[in-house]
């Protein structure tokens, strides 16, 4: 089995920064891609970043030169450093991770989210 958390999340003033991280545990045998993305009431859920194994970044257009994705391979975590937050930020933030299992092989995780708030 394995399981991804996440933390880091709060309210935060605009202008502030917030560090999320996620944490992929149990049956693992290598881990691939992770990113972040997150989803407000009504929308769908919009990419926020990712982050391949050899260190390769992406990021949403929107977040582009305010967040930086980075990923500790050793502890299978995966962080999202957030400056500048608008409110416009605000969402549930979602940690996932392509992770290859002996018993599922590959294939996508999900957190169970986290919660950013932006106050104005």
């Amino acid at each position: 089995q394995v399981q991804l958390v996440e933390s880091g999340g709060g309210l935060v003033q605009a202008g502030g920064s917030l560090r999320l991280s996620c944490a992929a545990s149990g049956s693992i045998f290598s881990i691939n891609a992770m990113g972040w993305y997150r989803q407000t009431p009504g929308k769908q859920r919009e990419l926020v970043a990712t982050i391949t194994s050899g260190g390769s970044t992406n990021y949403g257009d929107s977040v582009k030169g305010r967040f930086t994705i980075s990923r500790d391979n050793a502890k299978n975590t995966v962080y999202l450093q957030m400056n500048s937050l608008k409110p416009e930020d605000a969402a549930v933030y979602y940690c996932v991770a392509i992770i290859a299992t002996v018993v599922h092989g590959t294939k996508d995780y999900w957190g169970q989210g986290t919660q950013v708030t932006v106050s104005s």
